[in-house]
């Protein structure tokens, strides 16, 4: 499998993450995880039909589909066929580009784009596709202000550690209107994001750590209780126990 991600141009490197392409290889044939970051994203399939969210859903060639925020781990078979191209936004920042009554409507979700939103398969061929994704999101994208984005900022200096209560005292605003806020432009809850972040901080340590740190201290310095209560989250999101990531 090759996997390659390309930065946004300038104009969106604050919502866009990262362009993306998967293409699957000669030997290639198994089911493919990844680990949720808390960003949404949009996936157009340019190979052979590709089985996702661990099964249940088939993306056809030639179609553009969203894909929501996720809570736990999710697998696409891969073989020599699989070809997609996709878009991590940045969280809240799909609402820069697109409009939806909430964004939780898509939680852990795999849907179909409405084809007239959608790119063109044709022009991903034509030039470099992330060209042509650059332009086609710059020529989409909207100046309005993102409000939850002094939220997100706060529950990444604090590595996830931020109480719902910190975090709207912090911000001079209501909990329920921190929770609104999440729920339409994140599509997840404050305390799911704030898992998520700390995950993300903890599976970096356990996998970049060059001192063998134990699971022990790992899980002291992002917040979990004890060695145990990390390997239940680990486990929870990624299906799989630290020693295996």
């Amino acid at each position: 499998m090759k996997y390659q991600e390309t930065k946004p141009c300038n104009q969106l490197k604050d919502h866009v993450h990262s362009f993306w392409e998967l293409k699957g290889e000669e030997n290639d044939s198994g089911w493919e995880r990844i680990f949720p970051d808390g960003c949404p994203g949009l996936v157009v399939n340019l190979g052979d039909s590709c089985i996702t969210d661990n099964g249940e859903v088939a993306m056809e060639y030639g179609k553009t589909y969203a894909v929501g925020a996720m809570t736990t781990f999710k697998e696409s078979f891969v073989d020599e066929n699989t070809r997609l191209v996709g878009v991590c936004f940045k969280p809240s920042a799909f609402s820069s580009f697109y409009t939806y009554a909430s964004l939780n409507d898509l939680k852990n979700q795999t849907v179909l784009f409405d084809q007239s939103l959608s790119f063109n398969k044709d022009k991903l061929y034509d030039e470099s596709y992330y060209a042509y994704l650059n332009r086609f999101l710059v020529e989409r994208m909207n100046q309005k202000y993102n409000r939850i984005n002094p939220l997100l900022d706060d529950i990444k200096d604090s590595k996830g550690r931020l109480s719902i209560e910190e975090l709207s005292k912090k911000n001079h605003i209501s909990k329920r209107q921190v929770e609104r806020k999440f729920k339409d432009f994140v599509g997840l809850t404050p305390k799911e994001y704030s898992n998520i972040i700390r995950f993300q901080s903890a599976l970096s340590l356990i996998q970049s750590s060059s001192e063998h740190r134990s699971l022990l201290d790992i899980a002291f310095e992002c917040g979990y209780y004890d060695h145990s209560h990390l390997n239940h989250e680990i486990k929870r999101i990624t299906g799989l126990a630290p020693s295996q990531l």
